[in-house]
């Protein structure tokens, strides 16, 4: 088991480190950043300045060179923006979209289990066909869509939540709402097609002919039994809050990663997005060796094997 997930790790920073680097050549496709950060009509001789105070004057072989040099020290140079260390800009916001990532995934997995147990339970009654609806609306619906609509509705119209930032609780509302719209109803229907499979099992009819309770019988033997491709979508979709992150960052101002590197990229502050990119990727990384240890923890043959 160690092998196997220490192979996973070694792997996985490898694709973060390609992917870092396919960052580097495409970032140079934009153009130069002294056309930005300098004022119009600056003559050739400041642009020449600005270039070689930052490197960008030589040859792109020689930059990637020392880009891959810095990388090994976790060195991605200094922003351009915000005169600092890039990889420092990134992991000072870090844990803000951490800590509304870990929300908004517990209460899909809360809300997805039980919205799936009950629906399993309840089989093509109208609680269920209900749940299966609103499941599939919910899985549907575009996430920039939501989070424009939320604002105008709840926002401007209702003025029940703030517009942007991060000021109290009600700032956190519709950000965790938006995160949590399309992974909800998706992992509802999985939930509820393992639920279906295993509730249909033998070991659940032997469990429910010698007298257990419905509810110790769905949540305690089903749910377990039915954990591992609940756990395999859970773990796609909390990878996938990333795209989310880039949303609430725009939408709602949310002081986080995703903030971070939109304005990177306007900005052409390479050494920003180049180190949003690794950060974001090792966070990937590390969260597909955490469900690999959940396969472990909830199905013990996969220990074995």
């Amino acid at each position: 088991m160690l092998t196997f997930l220490a192979r996973r790790l070694v792997t996985g920073v490898i694709a973060v480190v390609g992917v870092v680097v396919v960052t580097f050549f495409l970032s140079r496709l934009t153009g130069s950043p002294a056309h930005l950060y300098l004022p119009q009509g600056a003559s050739q001789d400041m642009v020449d300045a600005f270039n070689q105070e930052h490197g960008f004057n030589d040859p792109l072989w020689q930059q990637f060179c020392r880009f891959i040099g810095d990388v090994a020290r976790l060195d991605f140079g200094q922003s351009i923006w915000q005169q600092r260390p890039a990889i420092t800009a990134v992991t000072s916001v870090f844990p803000q979209t951490l800590l509304l990532a870990v929300v908004a995934m517990s209460l899909v997995i809360t809300i997805s289990c039980v919205l799936g147990c009950i629906a399993a339970a309840r089989r093509f009654r109208f609680l269920d066909k209900l749940i299966t609806l609103g499941s599939l609306t919910g899985s549907s619906i575009p996430d920039f869509w939501f989070a424009l609509v939320g604002v105008l509705v709840f926002a401007v119209h209702l003025d029940l939540v703030p517009t942007s930032g991060q000021s109290d609780l009600s700032s956190w509302i519709l950000p965790v709402a938006t995160l949590l719209i399309g992974p909800v109803g998706a992992l509802t229907q999985v939930v509820r097609g393992a639920m279906i499979e295993a509730l249909h099992s033998g070991y659940v009819q032997r469990a429910r002919a010698s007298g257990l309770s419905h509810r110790r019988l769905v949540y305690r033997h089903a749910l377990r039994n039915a954990a591992l491709p609940i756990i395999t979508v859970a773990g796609d979709r909390a990878a996938g809050l990333v795209n989310g992150a880039v949303i609430v960052g725009t939408v709602f101002a949310w002081p986080g990663v995703g903030t971070v590197m939109v304005d990177g990229v306007l900005n052409r502050d390479f050494a920003v997005a180049q180190a949003g990119v690794f950060v974001i990727g090792l966070g990937i990384v590390l969260l597909n060796v955490l469900v690999d240890l959940t396969y472990a923890l909830a199905d013990p043959r996969v220990r074995v094997s």
